[in-house]
């Protein structure tokens, strides 16, 4: 059975810095690109960021460049979320992901149950 855990979530202040973490099991990790999704209530699930198998590429959605760092450890089945800068905006539920591309919800084989993040302003 594939799970998929988040951690990490939480309330913070705007400006300030948050690390999700993602561990995995029931899957070959090595074998899976990992992304990380969010979603506010009434808004369709969005991709954020995701990572190929081996760690090579990283691609992100515009309104996450240069504050976001997606990262993963295949001998330890984790990936993680480094959030830093963030602002009112990037509240929401953050899910994990895995599949074989990861870039859009559909293309997505697994997720996690996710993690709240909740930034005061």
């Amino acid at each position: 059975q594939v799970q998929l855990v988040e951690s990490g979530g939480g309330l913070v202040q705007a400006g300030d810095s948050l690390r999700l973490s993602c561990a995995a099991s029931g899957l070959t990790f090595s074998s899976y690109a990992m992304g990380w999704f969010r979603q506010v209530p009434g808004k369709e699930r969005e991709f954020v960021a995701r990572i190929t198998y081996r760690g090579a590429y990283r691609y992100y959605a515009d309104f996450v460049k240069g504050r976001f760092t997606i990262s993963r450890d295949n001998g330890k089945n984790m990936v993680w979320l480094q959030m830093d800068s963030l602002n009112p905006e990037d509240t929401a539920v953050y899910y994990c992901a895995a599949g074989s591309v990861v870039g859009q919800p559909s293309r997505v084989d697994y997720w996690g149950q996710g993690t709240q993040v909740t930034v005061s302003s």
